[in-house]
């Protein structure tokens, strides 16, 4: 005779099931083979690992089927509550249909069934059996049973708890944006799948600079794609015309902000103005008591404060923030201007300005070929038009290497639009002689250029993009090859976010 281990755990017995040979569970909670548990949660569409892991999903998902929806909305004035929840210190009473749309509280009532002798799922199949309509009201009266939920979550305030339980008797209770942070957790914790998606959508549509550190955060803390890729696509648009403007700039976390840099779809009016917003955010994370959004030109002071014997990247403050760095187009920014406060300021490693300043030299030495640049999607230099409301032209003229270019939008009716770039001579610029006084002026007849020109806006909280093709052409002084493809659109979004991005290609 074999002895048994009183401590070794029960193995799964292999019986006849039907006409084939599956392998069993030897005891509850699965009383079938694991095929015909593999078929049951695909007919109630539940994942069959998680039932493996959590027997308690597939009773529950039963016993959800049992009650028709507008259980949800009926009237329960008048009966009394069957469970009686406590929780933040508060005693919440609750009904048995509303019960089981939340997992949590589903689990609950089942383990405190099964304190009892009765069999949790028939017990609780036979009770909510008893709502449905039709069903006899003579019913023997049930027990108020008492249960006991601990939340250690400081988001999940009384207020947002008691919203979350609203929520089960009501399909259309308005969660406000000051609130639904408390709520999403609040139904994380409950397992109330619906809530939780609809508080996702309140904050997907809710995005502002105060709102979209706390929506991103709690995206990445829930695992919710949906939320954090709506926070970065915001931000791509925002961070330069919106967020860089404000106070809030303070709090967008590092790897939301490394994440935006990197994505060729980010929209900035021009590099100069994308760095000195990364110089604002670094200059807020280093003075954290600062209330007021700061002047740029007591941020280029605060950086010209450091000793000069060491840029500020090759400081140990700086190390960690060289990653953010690397993602700016440092070639796009050509103005003598620009380029000396570069230098002034110290932040730079020597070797960067060095390389920045000879790819000029080389540049202008051929004509304007800008050899240094090999992928239009992430080294192209790049200009952008915000298109408001009130405009019906709106334009912007930019220089590089000689050559001049006006980028332009236009709106053609209420949704019509387009976007164009188009070569214009020096001479034709108003007070060219002042603005454009140190700037070279090409005389060649002729620029290749590589382009591409984007459009994104939002329609009912959706973003909208439209895009040209990649496009190399010969701008010439003269209609029609001094003007690039039009790229036309039909939206009601506004305002637009217009990107050119361009290259000067081997002539």
């Amino acid at each position: 005779m074999k002895m048994l281990n009183p401590q070794q755990k029960p193995r799964l017995e292999r019986r006849i099931a039907g006409s084939t040979n599956r392998w069993r569970f030897p005891r509850q909670p699965f009383s079938g083979d694991l095929l015909g548990l593999s078929q049951m949660c695909k007919a109630a569409n539940i994942d069959f690992d998680e039932v493996l892991k959590n027997p308690d999903r597939l009773c529950i998902s039963q016993i959800q089927k049992i009650f028709p929806e507008n259980l949800k909305n009926k009237t329960i004035q008048s009966r009394e509550a069957d469970v009686v929840l406590e929780c933040l210190g508060f005693k919440w009473e609750l009904h048995q249909p509303q019960l089981f749309q939340s997992e949590t509280l589903a689990k609950l009532y089942l383990m405190g069934l099964a304190r009892g002798n009765a069999n949790p799922e028939k017990e609780s199949v036979k009770i909510l059996q008893a709502q449905q309509p039709g069903r006899s009201r003579e019913q023997r009266p049930v027990k108020k049973m008492i249960l006991s939920l601990k939340i250690n979550d400081p988001l999940v305030t009384r207020e947002a708890f008691a919203t979350a339980l609203k929520n089960l008797y009501m399909q259309e209770v308005k969660i406000c944006l000051d609130d639904v942070l408390g709520v999403l957790a609040a139904a994380h914790i409950l397992q109330f799948g619906s809530l939780f998606q609809r508080c996702v959508t309140v904050m997907m549509s809710g995005l502002t600079p105060s709102t979209i550190k706390n929506f991103y955060l709690a995206g990445c803390k829930y695992k919710e794609e949906p939320l954090t890729t709506a926070c970065e696509k915001w931000m791509e648009m925002n961070l330069v015309p919106l967020v860089g403007t404000q106070i809030h700039l303070r709090k967008v976390p590092k790897e939301l902000l490394h994440k935006v840099l990197k994505s060729p779809r980010l929209f900035t009016f021009s590099e100069f103005d994308l760095l000195k917003t990364l110089l604002l955010w670094v200059y807020l994370q280093l003075n954290n008591k600062t209330q007021t959004f700061p002047m740029y030109q007591t941020v280029l002071m605060f950086f010209s404060s450091f000793p000069k014997n060491c840029a500020f990247l090759d400081r140990d403050v700086g190390q960690n923030l060289i990653p953010l760095f690397l993602c700016l187009r440092l070639h796009s920014i050509t103005k003598g201007k620009d380029l000396e406060e570069l230098r002034h300021i110290n932040f730079f490693p020597e070797s960067w300005l060095v390389r920045v300043t000879a790819n000029h030299y080389h540049a202008l030495e051929n004509g304007g070929d800008m050899a240094h640049v090999k992928d239009l999607s992430t080294q192209a230099v790049r200009f952008g038009l915000l298109f408001n409301q009130e405009y019906t032209t709106h334009s912007k003229v930019i220089t590089l290497y000689g050559f001049f270019f006006e980028i332009k939008g236009i709106k053609h009716d209420t949704t019509s639009y387009s976007f164009h770039m188009q070569r214009i001579r020096h001479t034709d610029l108003e007070c060219a002689s002042t603005v454009y006084e140190n700037t070279p002026i090409s005389l060649r007849a002729e620029r290749l250029v590589t382009y591409e020109i984007r459009a994104q806006t939002t329609v009912d909280g959706k973003w909208q993009e439209f895009r040209t093709n990649q496009i190399t052409q010969k701008f010439g002084l003269a209609e029609p090859s001094c003007k690039s493809h039009a790229l036309k659109i039909q939206t009601v979004g506004i305002p637009i976010y217009a990107s050119f991005s361009f290259v000067f290609s081997l002539s």
